[in-house]
């Protein structure tokens, strides 16, 4: 695994988050008919919060994001991206291992959804993650606290 690092998301961010979200998911999309090239990165503007989300950056450059939003039953993860070229080489499993160590010990229930046919989702069953409903283009996942 390279060296990886997160440190907390500003509102300069956005930019660099909305065009890697748009590569990162550009195939997924396409596959389900939903590719719109301004709209995947306009709903990351729209919804971006810099107090819940981290950058993940390798070797000091910026190469993710993820974000940790707090709900009334569990803590939503949400806009996990990490650069294509570093995905498989252990960065994400480390920061999602660091993400839900800190959910473990807070006793939170942790809840996302993943594209239907994303390799991301065999990602979150290794951790722990299970199905818990579907619709035409997400699986919403739930983690119990171990």
């Amino acid at each position: 695994m390279v060296g990886w690092a997160v440190r907390p998301a500003s509102a300069a961010d956005v930019e660099a988050v909305a065009e890697l979200r748009a590569v990162v998911l550009r195939a997924d999309l396409e596959r389900l008919g939903r590719y719109d090239e301004q709209r995947v990165r306009q709903r990351l503007r729209d919804g971006f919060d810099p107090a819940c989300t981290w950058v993940i950056e390798v070797g000091g450059a910026f190469a993710g994001r993820v974000a940790l939003r707090p709900a009334a039953d569990a803590h939503w993860l949400e806009h996990f991206y990490l650069a294509p070229e570093l995905q498989g080489g252990g960065v994400g499993s480390g920061v999602l291992r660091g993400l839900l160590e800190r959910c473990d010990r807070a006793g939170v229930l942790v809840r996302l959804n993943v594209l239907h046919g994303s390799p991301a989702r065999r990602l979150y069953e290794r951790h722990g993650f299970t199905t818990e409903t579907e619709d035409p283009v997400d699986v919403f996942m739930v983690r119990k606290p171990a």
